[in-house]
């Protein structure tokens, strides 16, 4: 393979690594969010709508966390690549 395609694999893996991080860092507003939705679909108690937040937060904690782990090893099997191809 080519340098540019590795380039554009360094790219791919960037943007999944700060897409996970975002997952990460705004966990807690995007699963209160989702909760909030949800409780105004449904009307129940307040107990259940503190379960679905720290459910929903989890979800985007653990799914944010597993593209940070994709992004971040794609990153560096790419960078690892460009070093040893000779042109």
């Amino acid at each position: 393979m080519r340098k540019d395609n590795f380039k554009w694999l360094i790219m791919l893996g960037s943007l999944l690594g700060i897409i996970g991080l975002l997952f990460i860092f705004f966990s807690n507003n995007l699963g209160a969010s989702l909760a909030e939705g949800w409780l105004v679909e449904n009307e129940y108690e307040m107990s259940d709508y503190l379960s679905e937040v720290k459910k929903n937060t989890s979800i985007f904690i653990v799914t944010g966390s597993i593209l940070l782990g994709i992004g971040l090893s794609t990153v560096v099997f790419a960078f690892y690549k460009v070093l040893n191809i000779k042109d």
